[in-house]
């Protein structure tokens, strides 16, 4: 297991970044990496995915204008 390079994250954060100590332990590792231009570790959303989430929170209404 590699673990996190703290060394480097935290140079990374409080120098370049010039984040205070306390701002850079706030953070989330996501977070971080969003503020140091590193992509997201996620995949695209697929179909499995897309019917995963219709199938969890389905449209109210009848597809058509829920207004009138």
């Amino acid at each position: 297991m590699s673990g996190f390079d703290w060394p480097d994250l935290m140079r990374a954060g409080m120098q370049g970044l010039r984040l205070s100590p306390q701002a850079f332990w706030q953070l989330t590792p996501a977070e971080l990496r969003l503020m140091l231009g590193q992509a997201a570790a996620g995949r695209p959303l697929d179909r499995t995915g897309l019917d995963a989430l219709l199938a969890a929170y389905p449209d109210a209404g009848n597809g058509e204008d829920d207004d009138g």
